[in-house]
């Protein structure tokens, strides 16, 4: 690995170049940012993430598909309970049905009958109290979900192997939610502060940081996402998941 402080002055360097207005238009992050009810961003943010896998265009064109069986009214859908019509067997995203949507859906319904939004829920469980606050929210909303399901569990919906997922696409939903420098991320929650945020770690993001040396590890997993973030939070402790744009887009279009 190279120097601390050249590895910082290059990271945040790339921070900057895609950390931008710009980024929003081909990014997931679009979906929930057309919203301003905080319900609307947190369904649409969840959902966008959840099938954010894959080739980037398919991912938006699904997440635009998913807003149209929304009627772009996402709570209202949710509270109607609109989606019970859908057939089971409708293909949302590669592997993610209609039947996943429904698990999710209800699942997020019987929180909002409990709370006003997951951010008070997730006050509510003192999950920013956590050392691991993602795996924590996650932990409480699989429970919530299992129980509006009869008692199963989908791992299309939420990772079920919470000590070894990286909890990418949450850790991502959090990024959005949280974060708020007035650019790409909506700054919408204060259940987490971005200091208590972790890496959304997929295959792009885990191979630049093995490019760099910043990690070692080969598998993608929980253990690799708190040491990379540990690392980054050397660079910038109070909001160290502001590099996830840099290790995006660490050699792309510079």
């Amino acid at each position: 690995m190279q120097p601390l402080d050249s590895l910082k002055q290059f990271l945040d360097r790339e921070a900057q170049r895609i950390n931008t207005v710009d980024f929003i238009a081909s990014d997931p992050v679009q979906f929930p940012r057309r919203f301003s009810a905080l319900r609307d961003i947190e369904i649409v943010s969840l959902l966008s993430a959840t099938i954010a896998w894959g080739n980037r265009k398919m991912i938006c064109n699904n997440c635009e598909k998913l807003l149209h069986i929304l009627g772009n009214e996402p709570a209202a859908f949710l509270e109607d309970e609109a989606y019970e019509a859908l057939p089971d067997e409708l293909n949302i995203h590669r592997t993610f049905f209609a039947r996943n949507f429904k698990y999710m859906m209800r699942g997020l319904r019987r929180i909002y009958h409990k709370h006003d939004s997951l951010n008070d829920f997730a006050i509510a469980n003192r999950v920013g109290q956590s050392q691991e606050p993602a795996w924590r929210l996650v932990e409480l909303m699989q429970d919530e979900m299992a129980q509006a399901n009869g008692g199963r569990l989908d791992c299309r919906c939420l990772p079920t192997c919470l000590a070894a997922t990286a909890l990418k696409r949450i850790n991502m939903a959090l990024r959005w939610l949280v974060r708020d420098d007035g650019i790409v991320d909506m700054g919408v929650w204060n259940a987490i502060q971005p200091s208590q945020l972790f890496i959304p770690l997929d295959v792009h993001v885990g191979n630049t940081a093995r490019a760099l040396g910043m990690i070692t590890r080969r598998a993608n997993d929980k253990k690799t996402v708190l040491e990379l973030t540990a690392l980054l939070r050397q660079f910038r402790p109070d909001d160290p998941v502001i590099y996830d744009y840099a290790l995006f887009g660490a050699g792309i279009d510079s």
